[in-house]
């Protein structure tokens, strides 16, 4: 059975109180539009149609892809008229209609939902709620049956009490829509195309009403202001954290835990509070990351160590390897296994070899470091002339005295050797000690300076 899915992104969000469309708001660092697409690209649908209107340029910029179309809706006239404007897209045997502010909606219900959909019976995505204040409510007969869907300000006191209220995510007949959308009547308190009205039409065209329950209330919450756009994120966090901890991940407190983009995880990994995942990281079996650290788009081999305030971005730690605390990786570095960088050591675009070392207070950039060389701390590489970047190359056994300036391009061969405050500036060969430092003199009888 074809799917299309129409996805309504158009609001304004006046209660953000903000110049950014609110369905790009983020939770987790993504827009909460963008959580609503991988969701419905998971579903495999036939096309994607995402009505926008409130800074539709901005929208499309942010989200632009082969798969989406965009629908623009010029007058916000209610939900029932933004589908109308997608309704010439159309074609599926099924329509699911999802929102764009809506970011945690999970495939597995979407899948169960659009399961109960026929020529003869439409699915309706419901949720007990606490307080339904604000919810269109499920007006069902004596028997249980779906009548209708009742706006809360058009809704009686009576049918106010009711507390199963409807999400607005809704399944239907692909062929029965354009009838139902062309018979909306905007004749209720808020003067707008309701598409909730389509589920009276369905039942006097003699259709069933299907409903699905969401598994909970945060699953189908929408962010209008920041608050709630909060309550989103922790629920996403505390979701994400479940599913770690379930595949083998010690979390110290997963109240204090982020994630912002993708993670796969092996086992008996142990990270303490505070730490951010961003982008795509990979953790090996028994990986430890110490507090405070940040992770952006980094591979951690297999008993690699983090320890506390390290930053990593575009990294690679080998098996065994270990930073911190205070470092920072920066893209194009790789760790060896067993390689060790220190507090205050700060990698870019730096290649250590097996069990390499820069213990503490050093820069290295664009720099090839082979194994077991020992990088003295105040160690920098000069790799920039203000124009073009230049590479440092270091063998292996290599021994970098402390406060070392190393000007690159410049080789130093295995096993060769700095004394402490040198600045190399030339190639120094395998087995050789290079001293770059100026001749040291002692003034005697010399008078310090004394306060005028």
């Amino acid at each position: 059975m074809s799917l299309d899915i129409v996805i309504l992104a158009a609001g304004q969000g006046t209660r953000m109180r903000s110049a950014l469309p609110k369905v790009l708001h983020p939770v987790a660092d993504k827009p909460m539009l963008g959580h609503v697409i991988d969701t419905a690209r998971s579903l495999q649908p036939s096309s994607i149609q995402v009505v926008i209107g409130h800074g539709a340029d901005k929208v499309r910029e942010r989200l632009a892809a082969d798969d989406l179309n965009f629908v623009i809706q010029a007058e916000q006239l209610g939900t029932g008229h933004a589908v109308a404007q997608a309704l010439p897209q159309l074609s599926a045997d099924t329509v699911l209609i999802l929102y764009g502010d809506v970011p945690l909606i999970e495939t597995a219900t979407l899948q169960r939902l659009m399961a109960l959909v026929s020529d003869d019976q439409l699915g309706l995505l419901t949720v007990e709620l606490a307080d339904p204040t604000g919810y269109g409510r499920i007006v069902r007969d004596a028997d249980g049956v779906v009548q209708a869907i009742v706006e809360h300000k058009d809704a009686s006191e009576a049918q106010r009490q009711i507390r199963e209220g409807n999400t607005g995510i809704l399944a239907v007949p692909g062929k029965r829509l354009a009838d139902w959308l062309g018979r909306l009547s905007n004749s209720n308190a808020q003067g707008e195309y309701y598409l909730t009205d389509v589920i009276a039409m369905a039942v006097a065209d003699g259709l069933t009403v299907a409903t699905e329950r969401a598994v909970d209330e945060m699953e189908v919450l929408g962010a209008n202001d920041r608050i709630q756009l909060a309550q989103l994120e922790c629920h996403y966090q505390q979701r994400v954290a479940r599913r770690l901890m379930a595949q083998g991940v010690t979390l110290r407190d997963p109240h204090r835990f982020d994630v912002r983009g993708q993670v796969s995880v092996g086992r008996d990994v142990t990270i303490d509070i505070n730490v951010i995942l961003e982008g795509k990281v990979v953790i090996e079996d028994d990986v430890q990351i110490g507090p405070n650290c940040v992770i952006k788009d980094s591979v951690l081999r297999r008993g690699a160590i983090v320890k506390a305030n390290s930053h990593l971005e575009g990294a690679e730690m080998g098996e065994g390897a270990d930073c911190g605390p205070f470092a920072r990786l920066r893209p194009g570095t790789r760790l060896g296994a067993k390689a060790h960088v220190g507090n205050f050591v700060e990698l870019k675009n730096a290649v250590m070899g097996e069990g390499a070392k820069a213990g503490h207070l050093s820069y290295l950039g664009d720099a090839e470091i082979g194994a077991r060389t020992n990088i003295g701390a105040g160690t920098i590489t000069c790799n920039y002339d203000g124009a073009n970047k230049f590479r440092t190359v270091m063998g292996e056994d290599v021994f970098i005295g402390s406060n070392s300036a190393l000007v690159a391009p410049v080789t130093l061969g295995d096993r060769a050797t700095t004394g402490a405050g040198s600045v190399v500036t030339s190639d120094v060969p395998a087995d050789t000690l290079a001293v770059g430092r100026a001749k040291q003199r002692n003034i005697e009888g010399w008078k310090r300076p004394t306060k005028k």
